[in-house]
């Protein structure tokens, strides 16, 4: 999508109903719309179930933080140092955007060459989002370049506040609530916590392929392994009961987050809660993939498929629509 390219027929319809008008916005928001159609498949698929008129809010958050992991995990031929710079100078025109052009072509320079950035800006200054929960993700994308793992779950909760809680508190306004939004965050950031630690969970093997791991040492030592055992395992495609034990429990961990985060879906708004509900339940079909395959997610990486997916979102269409014509009437 490239700057004065008209957004496809899809995203103009959501673009109409958000009143989003003016040419280079629409194009910013269509494309940070297809990087959310193209990398986040069962976070597309759940926001589609929302109203078209908060469709494209999402994906610029989306866009956003795909845009900024993008630059940690795909660093390309550049040295750590390059991507270190790189990743400041997003966090650079991230500031210079929420602040506001301060001249129209400045503005006008934004969109054509920062159209995510672009799309970002006008989000949160619509729905009023906390600049500091922008500052926390990129705080958390940092980290990825200098930690490679975590001693305890505390530890790692200090990453998975800024990589995840913060995305859940960044589309609470979008999503509305029936409470006051403060009520609201604890579950909504609980529920991004969860989302994250399934990700953790189904991709260890391409994370400890990046030098990473994201369980943390106390909960793996606890089942005698350590990354030098996950690391043996995953160099010959199979998996170990001691793994598989460890994974267990945080897979049980996991499902216990879920459930916290849960009671917060009656806080949002009607129309919004076929949505998140329909997100949380593929989310957590994830784990279920996990057991499924008796935790060998070193081997592949699991995934929920077409079908299974189809059966969750289908019944969820039938509560938004219905959360809608409520509305109208």
């Amino acid at each position: 999508m490239t700057a004065g390219v008209a957004p496809p027929r899809g995203a103009a319809g959501e673009l109409d109903a958000a009143g989003i008008t003016a040419p280079g916005l629409r194009v910013a928001y269509a494309r940070c719309r297809a990087l959310n159609a193209a990398h986040g498949r069962t976070y597309f698929l759940a926001t589609r179930l929302l109203t078209p008129a908060q469709r494209p809010a999402i994906h610029a958050l989306y866009g956003f933080a795909r845009m900024a992991d993008d630059v940690v995990d795909t660093p390309g031929a550049g040295g750590p140092d390059e991507v270190v710079a790189r990743l400041e100078e997003v966090r650079a025109r991230m500031r210079v955007a929420l602040a506001g052009p301060t001249d129209p072509e400045d503005g006008a320079a934004l969109l054509a060459e920062e159209p995510v950035v672009a799309a970002l800006a006008h989000t949160v200054e619509r729905y009023d989002i906390d600049h500091r929960h922008l500052e926390d993700f990129m705080d958390s994308m940092a980290m990825d370049l200098v930690v490679d793992g975590y001693e305890t779950f505390d530890d790692l909760g200090t990453y998975v506040h800024g990589s995840a809680a913060v995305i859940g508190l960044q589309v609470l306004p979008v999503l509305g609530t029936v409470v006051p939004r403060a009520e609201a965050e604890p579950a909504a950031a609980a529920l991004g916590v969860a989302f994250q630690l399934t990700n953790f969970l189904r991709d260890v093997g391409e994370d400890l392929d990046r030098g990473r791991v994201y369980l943390p040492r106390e909960d793996l030592a606890a089942f005698d392994v350590d990354r030098e055992l996950l690391a043996w395992c995953r160099a010959r495609l199979r998996t170990d009961p001691r793994v598989r034990r460890a994974l267990a429990h945080l897979v049980a961990r996991t499902r216990a987050i879920y459930r916290r985060a849960e009671a917060g879906i009656a806080l949002l708004d009607p129309v919004s809660r076929p949505c998140v509900r329909t997100a949380a339940v593929l989310y957590s079909r994830i784990l279920d993939e996990i057991v499924a395959v008796d935790y060998d997610v070193l081997a592949h990486r699991v995934v929920v498929s077409e079908a299974r997916r189809a059966a969750v979102a289908g019944p969820g269409l039938a509560r938004a629509v219905a959360a809608r014509s409520l509305r109208r009437r």
